[in-house]
């Protein structure tokens, strides 16, 4: 699966990955790991890096670098996404706390 940048927001469960069939847990995975896969593309944009020195500050390999960009969800864990984002000098938070009323 392909996505080029945040997941577009749909009126009914306001989920792209929810409207797709994806389960909840799934779903929410997806969207974190959208978002973590959205940061590091801008940051290796802001910073004007190749593919070969994103890599080489990732601590990644090149085609890595080129799964990331062109959004290839499905071959990157939250884990590795989260390894690369620190390794960016990026700041990583999680929240847990009860379900937001919609």
């Amino acid at each position: 699966m392909k996505l080029e940048s945040q997941p577009k927001k749909t009126p009914e469960s306001r989920s792209v990955f929810a409207d797709l069939g994806f389960s909840a847990a799934e779903t929410r995975n997806l969207e974190l790991r959208t978002q973590l896969m959205t940061s590091l593309r801008k940051y290796i944009e802001k910073e004007g890096l190749t593919q070969a020195s994103a890599a080489e500050r990732l601590k990644v390999t090149q085609p890595r670098i080129s799964d990331l960009t062109r959004g290839k969800i499905s071959r990157f864990s939250l884990d590795t996404l989260v390894n690369m984002a620190s390794d960016a000098g990026l700041e990583v938070n999680l929240r847990i706390g009860p379900r937001r009323a919609a």
